[in-house]
């Protein structure tokens, strides 16, 4: 049984492989991924983006790579503005990890390399929201109303 999430309920694309191993159809990678429970917050949260927040799906990435310190590492998902600029940057959990002060300074270290202008840190359960600057919104900002600022 998939854990129920702080987010409207959304229908997924669900299958079980041959070995048993069940997966969930991204939207944004076009292929059926392995469900472990982050994977089942990151899809929650790109429904939510798009579907309650109106971010386009074409100008979100997933699981992209990033350098820091010399160091490989991968943001969950990052959506840009129409001028190719890291608007929001999100941090997806497990739910059973608590979003701590750890979490959030791994998201802010991360946006260093990003410079998006909103950052969010999400277990599913609780949702962490930033500005760029490191202070705390009250909830995830709409697309239209972000979509042409740059900083």
């Amino acid at each position: 049984m998939l854990p129920k999430l702080n987010f409207p309920d959304y229908t997924f694309r669900l299958r079980k492989t041959g070995t048993g191993t069940l997966q969930i159809f991204d939207n944004i990678r076009k292929k059926f991924i392995d469900l472990y429970p982050e994977e089942w917050v990151r899809q929650h949260m790109i429904r939510f983006l798009t579907e309650e927040r109106n971010y386009p799906l074409s100008l979100i990435t997933v699981e992209r790579g990033l350098k820091l310190n010399s160091t490989a590492k991968r943001t969950d998902i990052v959506i840009y503005n129409l001028q190719k600029q890291p608007l929001l940057l999100v941090e997806c959990k497990a739910p059973e990890i608590v979003p701590d002060k750890r979490a959030v300074e791994q998201v802010l270290r991360y946006n260093l390399t990003h410079q998006a202008r909103f950052m969010v840190l999400s277990n599913g359960l609780k949702h962490i929201i930033l500005d760029k600057t490191g202070t705390l919104l009250p909830d995830i900002p709409f697309y239209p109303e972000n979509y042409h600022k740059t900083g």
